[in-house]
């Protein structure tokens, strides 16, 4: 993870694993280094690695969720935030996914913004229900397709919608990987996980998936190194697998006094 020595990979890992804890110990009865070569190869970064079964839990995580009917998902999240003084401060939101094939819908509501999504295998719609204001637009016709057409129209990436490109035949993200390792098991709300870490451009992350014949994920923290504060993105993630879902879930029907606007068409970033 970029930490020099035994301890502190250990530490940065909140000592995940028994053998950690083993290491740890045998590290402080160590002998210290007592020449200028000594200390510099104690100090070097250990080599990025990319474990192939970590890679693989990937794409078996989202070729698992691909091929799910429906799902009911909450998300509760926490978003580090930087203040004009350099305090850090937690914001923290929920977003709730009822997804069927075709149909999205999401709702979210955190300390920033509250926002209704929908889409229904003909049409999106974003509704913002404090404004009053709301954009429809056509949409391709399956959830997938649907994704990409809203990020690249419009700049819009609906939170999580990550895990499941994974195994998409789109192996551009998997080439950014410069790390990803095991870091162990965890228990998290009575489910056993598998722990991965990753490394991509400059953000560290890392998922639980749970162990067994449904690996979903469970847990996604993501801590951006591109800002000197490693502002960090926490989420727990609670399934429900193939519930029924009604249709109009995902159909949008504005209420008399909602207003009807224009939704901007993503330019690209200025250069």
């Amino acid at each position: 993870m970029g930490r020099p020595g035994i301890v502190s990979g250990c530490l940065f890992l909140l000592l995940a694993t028994s053998a950690c804890q083993q290491n740890a110990k045998k590290a402080e009865n160590a002998p210290t280094a007592t020449t200028p070569e000594a200390a510099a190869a104690d100090t070097k970064p250990a080599k990025p690695t990319l474990d192939p079964n970590a890679v693989d839990a990937l794409k078996t995580m989202s070729t698992f969720l691909s091929g799910l009917n429906s799902f009911d998902l909450t998300s509760n999240a926490s978003l580090d935030a930087i203040t004009k003084s350099n305090q850090r401060i937690q914001m923290d939101g929920v977003a709730h996914y009822k997804v069927k094939r075709p149909g999205i819908r999401l709702d979210l509501d955190s300390d920033i913004k509250t926002r209704r999504y929908f889409f229904d295998g003909k049409n999106f719609t974003i509704y913002s229900p404090k404004l009053g204001f709301y954009a429809t637009m056509p949409a391709p016709a399956t959830n997938r397709e649907f994704l990409k057409a809203l990020y690249d129209k419009f700049g819009i990436s609906l939170p999580l919608a990550d895990l499941f490109r994974w195994n998409d035949g789109d192996d551009s993200d998997l080439k950014e990987l410069t790390s990803a390792f095991s870091a162990g098991t965890a228990t998290l709300d009575g489910v056993e996980t598998n722990h991965w870490a990753f490394r991509q451009g400059q953000y560290d992350w890392e998922v639980w998936i749970e162990q067994g014949a449904r690996p979903l994920p469970r847990k996604l923290v993501i801590i951006d190194r591109g800002d000197r504060t490693y502002p960090t993105y926490t989420a727990r993630l609670n399934w429900i697998v193939n519930p029924p879902l009604s249709d109009d879930l995902f159909t949008f029907t504005p209420g008399k006094d909602a207003k009807r606007i224009h939704l901007a068409e993503f330019r690209g970033v200025a250069k």
